[in-house]
């Protein structure tokens, strides 16, 4: 009895040790309420990757390319616009998956009252967005589209929280913003223009993953099995996006892994365009990636947004891990 006593003994202790060097990983993301949370919350990614994972939630782009460039966190999610910014400012990462595309998830919404019906009445107004985000790239795109000089419109520097609050106080006449924040100006507010609209005006936008290339090379089977746990969870929601009801399971996870409100979620939702990863890779989505980058970041140094470009974008875009991942 002693000897398996022992040997049971001996067995917790190599089990808790083998927990304790497991190695921990920050993963940075939005919060969004996107099919990703409910394999968060179901410990998929963990049990796929064998990390120890601390989810860590970022307000704005601006904050994760501060975490990445300080080392501190090495795989997170960043939307396009930040993106390109990082990568011309020398941030070693590289972009190797789409988290979505942005359709009607980031959006211009006047408050009622502000006398905003259209883009043109912008001029003069209030207008909070996250600065250095793709809300803030796509406003500017919206603004050279329309005519609008930026010093036209009071460009208030926000994050989507404090742009909540701004909204609630009176002290803005817009907010340009994504979701949970988007849908809580929206109940007493109007969409103006989308992401979408504005994209088709040479302006695209999506948020990505990105990962520092050391990590990305020494953790290639872990990264591949990441990506393929995210393409599955929003497989499941794009085999039936109907079902994903405010009373549904999937949606009660979103609910609770982000604390947004659940008859707001299936909107939310439609409000994204999630891509399957063997389409990824096209033309017209990643295999255009470095071009996107050095367009947005183009328009960026012209705003006088950043101060150099880089000459070619390439290095900043791994497609491996989505080719391993389909494997």
């Amino acid at each position: 009895m002693r000897i398996k006593s022992l040997v049971l003994g001996t067995a917790a202790a190599l089990m808790m040790a083998g927990s304790a060097l497991a190695e921990t990983i920050i993963i940075g993301h939005f919060g969004n309420p996107s099919p990703m949370q409910m394999a968060r919350a179901e410990g998929k990614f963990e049990a796929a990757t064998g990390w120890d994972i601390e989810w860590r939630k970022f307000d704005a782009g601006t904050d994760v390319i501060a975490a990445m460039a300080a080392g501190d966190v090495m795989l997170a999610e960043l939307a396009s616009s930040p993106t390109a910014i990082a990568t011309s400012q020398g941030v070693d990462i590289q972009l190797f998956m789409l988290a979505a595309v942005l359709g009607t998830a980031e959006s211009l919404i006047a408050r009622e009252g502000s006398g905003i019906e259209t883009l043109a009445d912008l001029k003069g107004k209030r207008v909070g967005v996250p600065l250095g985000s793709t809300a803030h790239y796509s406003l500017m795109g919206a603004l050279k589209h329309e005519g609008i000089a930026e010093i036209e419109v009071e460009i208030l520097g926000m994050t989507p929280d404090q742009i909540v609050a701004a909204w609630e106080q009176g002290a803005i006449d817009a907010g340009y913003v994504w979701e949970p924040a988007q849908n809580t100006i929206l109940q007493t507010g109007k969409r103006i223009i989308g992401a979408d609209t504005i994209a088709g005006w040479g302006y695209p936008t999506f948020d990505a993953w990105v990962v520092n290339p050391g990590f990305a090379a020494e953790n290639a089977d872990s990264l591949a099995a990441f990506a393929k746990v995210f393409d599955e969870a929003n497989a499941a929601y794009l085999a039936d996006p109907a079902a994903w009801t405010p009373d549904s399971d999937p949606v009660k996870k979103l609910v609770e892994m982000t604390g947004a409100a659940a008859d707001q979620v299936p909107g939310i939702l439609q409000g994204f365009v999630f891509v399957p990863l063997k389409d990824q890779t096209s033309e017209a989505l990643l295999g255009s990636a470095p071009t996107i980058l050095k367009d947005t970041a183009e328009f960026l140094k012209a705003a006088g947004r950043i101060d150099s470009v880089a000459d070619d974008y390439s290095s900043f875009v791994n497609l491996s891990v989505i080719e391993a991942a389909l494997k």
